[in-house]
């Protein structure tokens, strides 16, 4: 398999060659309309962390995709609709139970992509106000391009 690295929205992202039916690319370079997708799903999860960051919980759940769904250990959760998910999350709360100040992504890599759908595994981390990292969880995301908007429609973590 072959790995291409390439610049999409300010980071380098990967992406490594499938096999099997995979898109075009698979066996070399990236095209245009893959290069467009990835680079649009990457923006999309920067503005997800920046909502996050902002504790904006409207703005967070404006990144997703609806039915979104999130597999977290053992547990798994699907929202309907922004307005459920918007509701569900108290910044505050979640602050204080782990000592949380702010997030960043680590790697982001996309291992799989088509015009309307990237797989990206990711790693971020958690940051406590005094900027120590609290933890480091990787991740797989599955990002969808829907109405002309990229998003987030499923994620899958070993976070908590």
């Amino acid at each position: 398999m072959k790995r291409v690295l390439f610049i999409a929205a300010g980071v380098a992202v990967c992406l490594w060659g499938l096999r099997g039916d995979g898109p075009a690319w698979a066996q070399g370079e990236p095209d245009a309309e893959t290069r467009a997708a990835v680079a649009g799903a990457m923006a999309s999860l920067d503005a997800y962390m920046a909502a996050f960051n902002a504790r904006d919980a409207a703005a967070w759940a404006a990144t997703l995709h609806y039915p979104h769904v999130r597999i977290a250990g053992d547990d798994v959760r699907v929202w309907a609709s922004a307005e459920e998910f918007a509701a569900g999350m108290d910044f505050a709360a979640f602050a204080e139970r782990v000592t949380w100040s702010h997030g960043a992504w680590g790697a982001r890599e996309a291992v799989q992509a088509g015009p309307d759908k990237v797989h990206a595994t990711v790693t971020f981390s958690r940051y406590a106000p005094d900027g120590a990292k609290i933890a480091s969880y990787d991740s797989l995301y599955v990002m969808t391009r829907k109405d002309g908007r990229w998003g987030t429609q499923a994620r899958s973590s070993f976070a908590p």
